[in-house]
């Protein structure tokens, strides 16, 4: 698939397939977007209950997400273990051109952002002393474990390029990859996928949406 380098409206970068005529992150802001709904809406509310946190994220993509709770971690001090699934992992020739360091204040965030790409795929790897990462490359489909994590970032492309994404056999395995108690969180509030949701058992509730959007999602097990 074609990707294409975009600039956002928060100034962050992010990228485009044309393919699916669809971006990585929502074009208001890709890096406002991360911070909102999955560290704010889905790592601080697990933060104040745990002290070792399991985190799945389907769609690594450019590892903003995973790039902002490393870095949200250094305030947090828990322990994270978090596993990425990522069947199309971007080349090196793109993710060396996101802009992500130069806008977050963190004197260490291009060493990290480096070592989480780089780092080899299906091989647990520690960033640093506090937060470990292993990198899958399989479809999301393929995810069979249960009562394995504390929190789900669900960030697939949109149902309207990816459909097959968003069904209720996806969102089963979510369900049974979680531990009781568990959230998964999601930039998507369409009634479809909550309602998919509730089918397999969630407790779903919409929150107030990031820039450009009305609502996201968060669902409890």
């Amino acid at each position: 698939m074609k990707q294409e380098l975009v600039l956002t409206a928060d100034g962050s970068t992010s990228i485009f397939i044309e393919e699916l005529d669809e971006h990585y992150h929502s074009i208001h802001g890709a890096l406002q977007e991360s911070k909102h709904v999955f560290i704010n809406a889905g790592l601080q509310q697990k933060c104040q209950q745990n002290d070792t946190i399991s985190i799945l994220e389907i769609g690594f993509g450019t590892g903003l997400n995973a790039l902002l709770t490393c870095i949200e971690n250094d305030k947090l001090k828990k322990h994270i273990n978090y596993v990425a699934i990522e069947k199309f992992p971007l080349p090196e020739n793109i993710y060396k051109q996101l802009n992500y360091c130069s806008l977050i204040d963190n004197d260490n965030c291009s060493n990290i952002f480096d070592k989480l790409h780089h780092c080899t795929w299906m091989q647990p790897t520690m960033i640093n002393n506090n937060f470990q990462l292993t990198k899958i490359q399989q479809d999301f489909n393929e995810v069979h474990v249960k009562d394995e994590f504390d929190i789900i970032y669900f960030d697939a492309f949109a149902p309207s390029a990816q459909p097959e994404l968003w069904t209720e056999t996806i969102f089963k395995s979510m369900y049974e990859a979680l531990k009781t108690n568990g959230i998964l969180v999601t930039y998507c509030a369409k009634g479809l996928v909550k309602r998919t949701m509730k089918n397999v058992g969630f407790t779903v509730e919409s929150l107030p949406g990031p820039v450009g959007k009305r609502e996201m999602t968060r669902a409890r097990k």
